[in-house]
């Protein structure tokens, strides 16, 4: 049996931690390309290259399309080539930073996370998700190497809608229960290797993080202040959150996302709070007892997430829909699979019976 752990280099967070771009990235760098989309260059994009320029490291701004796609790949990992960039700076979220990977992968060099929105757990991670042009998810693309460095600046993350921080904590949820469920299963992780005992107690680390600080984080979030809490919490979400799904491995609350992706309703919807119902989904598949299922959803509500399929905005899915998500969540590589023998039929009745049991809280 080999057992495996695997980690980005460096991993920085506070208030603040933007000014410290330039003197962490100077002695692995001499050119960057800062990648971010529109709104996220006119929140960091100033601030990056004047930190960058301090310590001496000659920074290009680049606008991100939108998606982790092949397309959007292909396109900056020529602006990359074109000013000779040998640090790849990712701003933003999830497809920022996956795009950004995926580009560092192409040309070499180093490559830098920098968050601005403690959403999921890409940050940490030596994969990207890689989407269509239009949204939906085709498959994950591995590397050999981490991040060389993730900076997060919670001022930065406090003053983003509380929306993201929310479905941040709906990716970092799936992690305990998908990496429990992996353990308890003798499923692989992420390198196709046995977890190890590090990896399951960072995952219920995660998990303790969030039950004891999350409710305090959102409200602190939606009135755009960092405290002790929110510190706890995107901890958990971005560091936590993103050894614990690698180095313990995924089920079937991140397949049940991916099938969820095939309808175009959903697409709307962030990616923690697709995941999250693919956890109460999983809940059931595991047969956990209603009150374990009711206090997890009670907790979802709490900190804003949906519990329902019309919360994904799915109203009245009919039976080919279902079906549809359902045989995209056992399809062959899916991660499901680590720890669940289970049938596209078992997995749609899991997410109705998912479904009546968030609309009962609601109701």
């Amino acid at each position: 049996m080999i057992r495996s752990f695997k980690s980005p280099m460096e991993y920085v967070q506070g208030r603040d931690a933007l000014s410290q771009l330039g003197d962490r990235v100077a002695p692995i760098a001499e050119t960057a390309l800062v990648l971010g989309d529109s709104d996220v260059l006119e929140i960091v994009g100033d601030q990056a290259e004047a930190s960058l320029e301090g310590s001496d490291v000659d920074a290009t701004l680049e606008e991100f399309g939108g998606e982790s796609s092949e397309t959007e790949i292909d396109r900056i990992t020529a602006v990359a080539r074109e000013v000779d960039a040998d640090v790849i700076v990712g701003a933003g979220g999830g497809k920022a930073l996956d795009t950004a990977k995926a580009v560092r992968e192409n040309v070499g060099g180093a490559m830098v996370s920098m968050p601005t929105i403690a959403s999921t757990d890409s940050p940490t991670s030596s994969l990207s998700v890689i989407y269509s042009d239009d949204g939906e998810f085709e498959r994950y693309r591995f590397y050999e190497s981490h991040p060389d460095l993730v900076l997060v600046d919670t001022s930065i993350i406090a003053g983003a809608p509380v929306r993201f921080f929310a479905s941040g904590i709906g990716d970092a949820m799936a992690t305990w229960f998908e990496a429990d469920a992996v353990h308890r299963t003798d499923g692989e992780n992420f390198f196709d290797e046995d977890p190890t005992y590090a990896a399951h107690s960072l995952s219920s680390l995660c998990y303790d993080l969030l039950r004891d600080h999350g409710v305090s984080s959102i409200r602190a979030v939606e009135n755009g202040i960092v405290t002790e809490s929110v510190e706890a919490v995107t901890e958990a979400n971005t560091l936590l959150s993103g050894l614990g799904f690698e180095n313990g491995g995924l089920a079937a609350a991140h397949s049940i996302h991916n099938g969820l992706t095939q309808l175009e309703e959903t697409h709307h919807a962030t990616h923690g709070e697709k995941v999250n119902f693919g956890t109460l989904t999983q809940l059931v598949l595991e047969g956990r007892s209603n009150a374990f299922i009711a206090d997890v959803i009670d907790f979802s509500v709490d900190v804003g997430l949906p519990v329902t399929l019309a919360g994904l905005g799915v109203e009245d899915p009919s039976h080919d829909d279902l079906d549809r998500v359902a045989q995209a969540t056992v399809a062959d590589e899916e991660t499901i699979h680590n720890a669940f023998d289970v049938s596209s039929d078992e997995v749609r009745d899991a997410m109705i019976a998912a479904d009546e049991l968030g609309s009962e809280r609601l109701s």
